[in-house]
C-alpha cells in the first residue's frame, strides 16, 4: 500500500515538464559572477513564471541574500523579507508571473536544500527547485529540475522528503530569441555556413545521447549489483523506450507465428536503402568537393607560377647592344 502511495505521488510530478527561459539563464550566470565568483559558495534566488499547468514555465528570476556555512551546511541564512518585498514589486510590473520556486547554482544537490524548500512552501504550495550549472558544459543543457516528494518507507518508518528530478528544456519566446541571436553574433564564426553549423549541432546531440545512454547504464549496473534500490518507475521508463525501438533484426525462417518476418524484414530493408543512399551521397559529395579542391590548387599553382614569371621578366634589365654583341660572340 505504501508502496502504491510513493509511486502514485510520484508519477503526479513525473508528469510534469519545466521550461527555462534564457533570460532565466542569463540571470542567475550574472549573480553568480557578481556574489560568488572564484569561490565555491552557491548563490540563491527566485523563479518566477507559470505552473498551473503540467508544462511549468520558469520565464524570470531574481536573486537574492543567502548565506551558508561551508563547514556546517545545516547552517545557512536567507532573507525571507527580501523575498516579500522583491515579490510585491514584481507583481507591479507583471501580475501573471507567479512565484514557483527558487534556483540554486549547485552544481549538485545538497543536504540543506529540503530544508531551504519549506521555506518556499510558505509562498507556493509545491515549490520548483531549479539547478543551473553556471559553468559552461559541452553536453547537454545546464539545468536540473527537481520536486519534492514524501518518500513512504515500507518497513512502516516515518515518511522523509525527497527530490524527484523532472524533465527540463531551454525555450524562449519570439523577443527573446531574437536577442540571443544577437548574443550569439559574437561567438559563433561567420565564416561557418549553414552544414558546418548544422554538422556540429548534430555531433553535439550524438555526444548529448551518449552521455545519458552511459548514465543509463550505470544505473542499471548499480541497480543489478544491490548498490540502489529497484525503482519500478525508472525501469518502467526504460521498458517503454526500448518497446518504441523498431526491431530491424530480420527474423530466422521456421520460427513461431508470423515467423515470415514480411513486416520486420521491410522495416530492416528501408532502413538499410535509405542508409545506403544517404551514405553515397556523402561519399559522392566528399570525393566531387576533393577532386574540386585539387583543382583549385592546380590553378593557383599555374597562376602563380606565371606570375612570377612575370615578375622576374619585369624586373631584369633589357641587356644594351654591347651586351647583346658580346652574347652573341
Amino acid at each position: 500500500m505504501s508502496t502504491a502511495t510513493s509511486s502514485t505521488n510520484e508519477l503526479a510530478f513525473l508528469e510534469k515538464n519545466v521550461t527555462v527561459s534564457p533570460l532565466v539563464l542569463l540571470s542567475v550566470v550574472d549573480h553568480y559572477n557578481r556574489v560568488s565568483k572564484d569561490s565555491k559558495k552557491r548563490v540563491v534566488g527566485v523563479i518566477l513564471g507559470d505552473n498551473s499547468t503540467n508544462t511549468i514555465k520558469v520565464t524570470n528570476s531574481y536573486a537574492i541574500p543567502f548565506e551558508e556555512d561551508e563547514k556546517n551546511p545545516g547552517v545557512w541564512f536567507l532573507d525571507h523579507n527580501f523575498i516579500d518585498s522583491m515579490g510585491e514589486m514584481f507583481k507591479k510590473i507583471n501580475a501573471k508571473e507567479k512565484l514557483v520556486g527558487w534556483y540554486h547554482s549547485g552544481p549538485k544537490l545538497k543536504p540543506s536544500d529540503l530544508k531551504i524548500n519549506d521555506v518556499f512552501r510558505r509562498y507556493t504550495p509545491n515549490p520548483l527547485l531549479l539547478i543551473v550549472d553556471v559553468f559552461p558544459r559541452e553536453v547537454g543543457i545546464p539545468t536540473d529540475a527537481y520536486f519534492a516528494v514524501d518518500d513512504i518507507k515500507n518497513d512502516g518508518s516515518a515518511a522523509e522528503k525527497t527530490f524527484v528530478h523532472v524533465p527540463s528544456l531551454i525555450e524562449a519566446e519570439e523577443a527573446e530569441e531574437i536577442g540571443v541571436e544577437h548574443l550569439l553574433r559574437d561567438i559563433r564564426d561567420p565564416a561557418a555556413g549553414n552544414l558546418s553549423l548544422r554538422v556540429t549541432q548534430t555531433y553535439q546531440s550524438l555526444l548529448g545521447l551518449h552521455q545519458k545512454l552511459r548514465e543509463i547504464a550505470n544505473y542499471l549496473n548499480k541497480v543489478y549489483a544491490k548498490e540502489l534500490p529497484m525503482n519500478h518507475t525508472i525501469l518502467g521508463k526504460l521498458q517503454n523506450v526500448f518497446n518504441l525501438l523498431p526491431n530491424l533484426v530480420e527474423p530466422r525462417s521456421g520460427g513461431g507465428p508470423g515467423s515470415d518476418g514480411s513486416t520486420n524484414s521491410e522495416l530492416a530493408t528501408a532502413f538499410t536503402i535509405k542508409s545506403n543512399d544517404q551514405l553515397m551521397i556523402i561519399y559522392i559529395s566528399t570525393l566531387i568537393r576533393a577532386i574540386i579542391a585539387f583543382h583549385d590548387l592546380i590553378e593557383n599553382k599555374l597562376e602563380n607560377k606565371k606570375l612570377n614569371e612575370k615578375k622576374a621578366l619585369e624586373v631584369e634589365p633589357p641587356l644594351a647592344e654591347d651586351e647583346m654583341d658580346i652574347a652573341v660572340e
